[in-house]
């Protein structure tokens, strides 16, 4: 008899199931040493019982013994069927079976088994007819001996006592190898989705391929994002079948679970065995188990009736046979009823008649009505009956799309695409067709769809002279949202100016909404463009006119915040993020939610204002109102500033999986500074935690971000300058960290974040030093200073004193140096800043050896390495390591000897040098500037400064000033 489902890939490993799969690899080399034992299969419907089975069998068969499957039916026709087709399969013919069959079929399977070795596979015995349990029963009491193994399958919820029992008495014994496949793993399902065509126990291949992520997630990308594995995770309940199910009808966690998703077919094709099950009910339980679809979980004994027209007793015989097939369970309270698993009523759902669903649905509509239920549920009936144009079921849509905003904008979307089509069309638009076209295009924007929004909106604001004065500022404010979003910040502002002219100054108060709402979408337009001082005074204005209560205040609080602090406007900004704070933390989860983008803002204030601890906070809350697929933009926004504390907090395993994740996602909408930003993040983590010879292909990455991000100017673009610039240092590059500070960020680097300025002007003192230039890195340093006195932020404060101790180092005061290297040092420390302590100690390490001895030095190290191995920066430890191996054994030594092997170590890696890098570095190290060299070997000026880069790092030297040393020749001072 064949089996019930062929597992997918038997052959292959199954993924999550190694335990299984070491104990099948034991009971099949038992078998070869003509050892048997009984394997007791047992776990939930769809668990992957099957599966296992089947790897037993193909390798029991491929190591040479005898297999014979069969699997158990509902219905047997006759008593011990299953036993009587096994024997007479086998064709051992023994009169003894119809005088004592329990003993004849021991001895039939033990002769049948005797010379190769036999495997019986029995599945889905839970059905069996009460005969054929006895017999199975006695077989595991009593099995034939020798090289026999006989491995069942069942659940324990529908196994019958007998056959229960005899399992449960040979486990405890000893006699009973008993397998329970757990639900798979978040690490299996993220494998299985990242490796899509791996045969495996829970995925054919088509189910991955088509199933609605893979729809919109970028093609370059590796692996689905996390946040998409835990909802699916969470959706499937780790169960094999389910998930098959979920990614066949293209299952959208935006939808789930009031859809599986758009793939009735696929969905159908994928739920084959559950199909068979529902067939095989009687007819009052399939009515009843459609019916509890229709309604949706959890559903009541009463409701089923009356819906099914049944009646209560017909209906409570019905719930009896769904309960004992396990298709639905009684819930701990109140006296209602769910289905197993919630795919269970999806299916249900889709395999019932038309005429089945539209009876149904419009008694489950009747009933909700009546009885006042939420807007939710009435909705989810109502989708179903719009072809009847009632405006009872158009209000319902429109009502339940409002109740679904928040948390699922696809539904919302779907049911105010449906309740516009039910309006009735006419000469000019209504204004109830504006605010559902409105609604429509907001929910839309929430999941990404950017230029079906656009399209809508567009052609809304073509019969402008048709919408009353709030409406057409609403109606401008989503589409301004809309352009920004979709890079078009000039369009944008275009867009919002024009409103601002139709706003009455000053302004009203209190402030009606859609006036908020425009004046939100004129302040983040500015901001994202960089230049939120002009929006400044009318988003002040704003806040003040909507006074301390409703819905605006938040948002308008929020982005005034974010916009001073942009703008380097502290005291003001400080004590507006923390009133800010103060009003959204005052809010419950259900009204955070609604408002991601406020925290977003929020959290992204306090991350400029070294107010970490709250950033994490804010960011995090509002991280869990937004997925891959709702509220996609914010999410990014939310990803990279968390990445950017990542980054401070010394978290670079995460922050790399943060920048993953926002890169994709910004690939996916279109957003190219946001990914590009989020690119250059990713590469500069993993140029902490990765090795050296990394470096090449990190700082090519680094360059890409970069680019993506200058296609569209703004404020993203400059946060990604700065990082690019700190990648390029940290590379050993530092006159392209200087040269890209200067021709993107201005001459005193004005065009970057105000809020990090002192930090970026450090760095580029510290270039300037390592290219030698110590009156460009004076400038630097004194101007850094300058700035980050009028800033008053304590870290930004303490990397421009860093800059300043490096500047005494250079110029042999070393004591003076190592005591500011330790005092900042301390402030990062107390900070919880790991990467920048221990960068610190690693670069004054030469200064304290010079100044205060060796062994003070080796503390240093000792305390960086401790700092670096605790976040994972491989490179400060690779760095640690190597001016260790520079510090002479004497007390007495000084800077001079920690150059002279610097020297000594550039010279022994001369030979790493390709030709043409040879060429280049003696042409430099002559003194040819980057334009004289590129002339004469006729190459680009960015050819010869690429190479430049590789033989620094090959040398491991920090700029031309030591390249003539380490080559051989004289020392020439480069021209910078």
């Amino acid at each position: 008899m064949p089996p019930k489902d062929q597992a997918h890939g038997n052959g292959a490993v199954l993924v999550g199931r190694q335990t299984q799969i070491e104990c099948l690899s034991a009971v099949v080399e038992g078998l070869a040493d003509g050892r048997g034992v009984v394997l007791e299969v047992a776990g939930e419907p769809g668990i992957g019982k099957t599966a296992l089975l089947g790897l037993l069998a193909e390798r029991a068969g491929a190591a040479g013994a005898r297999v014979a499957r069969a699997h158990a039916a509902r219905g047997a026709t006759r008593p011990g069927q299953i036993i009587t087709e096994v024997v007479d399969a086998l064709e051992v013919p023994d009169s003894s079976i119809a005088r004592e069959p329990d003993a004849g079929v021991r001895s039939v399977l033990g002769r049948w088994a005797a010379r190769r070795g036999g495997v019986l596979v029995l599945d889905n015995v839970h059905l069996c007819d009460d005969q054929s349990a006895r017999l199975i029963a006695q077989l595991v009491r009593t099995p034939p001996p020798g090289p026999f193994v006989l491995a069942l399958a069942h659940r324990p919820r529908q196994t019958g006592p007998v056959l229960r029992e005899a399992l449960e008495h040979g486990a405890e014994t000893g006699s009973v190898v008993c397998l329970t496949p757990s639900p798979l793993d978040l690490r299996a399902i993220s494998t299985l989705l990242g490796h899509p065509g791996s045969p495996t126990d829970t995925l054919s291949p088509h189910a991955v391929s088509r199933h609605a992520y893979t729809e919109w997630r970028a093609a370059e990308a590796p692996l689905v994002d996390g946040t998409y594995a835990e909802q699916l995770h969470a959706a499937s309940g780790g169960n094999p079948r389910m998930l098959r199910i979920l990614l066949a009808a293209r299952w959208d966690p935006d939808e789930w679970p009031l859809s599986a998703g758009p793939d009735r077919d696929g969905m159908l094709r994928e739920a084959v065995s559950v199909v068979t099950e529902l067939d095989s009910l009687s007819a009052d339980a399939a009515h009843s188990v459609q019916v509890a679809a229709v309604l949706g979980d959890p559903f009541l004994p009463d409701d089923v009736a009356e819906v099914s027209g049944l009646g209560l007793e017909r209906t409570l015989g019905a719930f009896t046979e769904l309960v004992e097939a396990d298709l639905i369970r009684p819930l701990p309270w109140g006296g209602g009823y769910a289905f197993r698993h919630p795919v269970l009523g999806h299916v249900a759902l889709e395999h019932a008649s038309p005429a089945l669903r539209v009876t149904a649905h419009g008694r489950a509509m009747e009933l909700l009505t009546a009885r006042g239920a939420s807007a939710l549920q009435r909705a989810r009936q109502a989708e179903h009956l719009v072809g009847a144009g009632s405006a009872q079921v158009r209000q319902a849509l429109v009502d339940g799309a409002a109740e679904a905003m928040a948390k699922s904008p696809a539904t919302a979307a779907r049911w105010l695409r449906l309740a516009l089509d039910q309006l009735p069309a006419g000469e000019r638009i209504s204004a109830s067709r504006v605010v559902l076209v409105l609604d429509h295009c907001r929910a839309l924007a929430a999941v990404g769809r950017l230029q079906e929004a656009r399209s809508l909106v567009h052609e809304l604001l073509r019969h402008q002279s048709d919408l009353s004065g709030d409406l057409l500022l609403s109606a401008y404010a989503v589409c301004a949202e809309l352009e920004r979003l979709l890079g078009r910040h000039q369009e944008a502002d275009a867009v919002v100016r024009t409103a601002l002219d139709l706003v009455p100054r000053p302004l009203p108060v209190p402030l009606p909404a859609p006036a908020a709402e425009l004046i939100t979408a004129y302040g983040r337009v500015q901001l994202f463009r960089g230049t939120y001082g002009e929006a400044r005074e009318v988003v002040r204005e704003a806040a003040e006119a909507a006074g301390t209560a409703g819905p605006a205040v938040p948002y308008l609080r929020a982005l005034g915040a974010l916009g001073d602090t942009q703008l380097g406007l502290l005291p003001e900004a400080v004590a507006e993020v923390t009133e800010c704070a103060r009003i959204v933390d005052a809010l419950p989860d259900s009204a955070a939610v609604t408002m991601p983008d406020v925290l977003a803002m929020l959290g992204c204030a306090e991350l400029f204002q070294e107010r970490f601890h709250d950033a994490y906070r804010h960011l995090e809350r509002g991280l869990q109102a937004t997925t891959g697929a709702t509220r996609r933009f914010i999410r990014i926004n939310q990803l990279v500033a968390l990445c950017h504390l990542d980054q401070l907090t010394g978290r670079l395993e995460t922050l790399c999986h943060r920048a993953e994740e926002a890169h994709r996602l910004a690939r996916m909408s279109g957003v190219d500074e946001a990914a590009g930003v989020a690119l250059v993040l990713r590469a500069t983590g993993l140029l902490w935690t990765r090795p050296r010879r990394d470096t090449d292909r990190l700082l090519e990455l680094a360059g890409e971000g970069l680019s993506l991000a200058l296609r569209k100017q703004g404020w993203r673009a400059a946060v990604a300058v700065g990082l690019r610039a700190q990648a390029q240092f940290l590379a050993g590059d530092p006159e392209g960290c200087l040269r890209t500070l200067v021709e993107e960020g201005g001459p005193q680097l004005h065009r970057l974040p105000r809020a990090w300025q002192p930090s970026l002007l450090a760095l580029a003192s510290v270039a300037a030093l390592r290219c030698g230039d110590r009156d460009a890195a004076r400038e630097w340093a004194t101007t850094g200073e300058a700035v980050a006195e009028q800033l008053g932020l304590p870290l930004q404060q303490q990397h421009v004193r860093r800059a300043r101790a490096e500047l005494h180092a250079a110029e042999g005061e070393h004591r003076l140096a190592a005591g500011l290297f330790h005092e900042v040092a301390e402030s990062f420390r107390r900070a919880g800043l790991p990467v920048e302590h221990a960068w610190t100690l690693v670069t004054g390490v030469p200064s304290v050896h010079a100044a205060h001895g060796i062994e003070q030095a080796l503390e240093w190290l000792d305390r960086a390495g401790k700092a670096a191995r605790s976040c994972g920066a491989q490179r400060i430890l690779e760095e640690a390591a190597r001016v260790r191996s520079l510090l002479p054994t004497s007390r007495t030594a000084t800077g001079a000897a920690v150059a002279t092997a610097q020297e000594a170590s550039a010279r022994a890696a001369v030979a790493l040098l390709t030709e043409r890098e040879r060429e280049i570095a003696e042409l430099a190290a002559g003194g040819k500037r980057t334009k004289e060299i590129a002339e004469q070997l006729f190459v680009s000026a960015r050819t010869v400064e690429a190479h430049l880069g590789r033989v620094y790092r090959k040398l491991d030297i920090p700029s031309r000033a030591a390249l003539s040393r380490a080559l051989g020749g004289a020392d020439h001072r480069p021209t910078v």
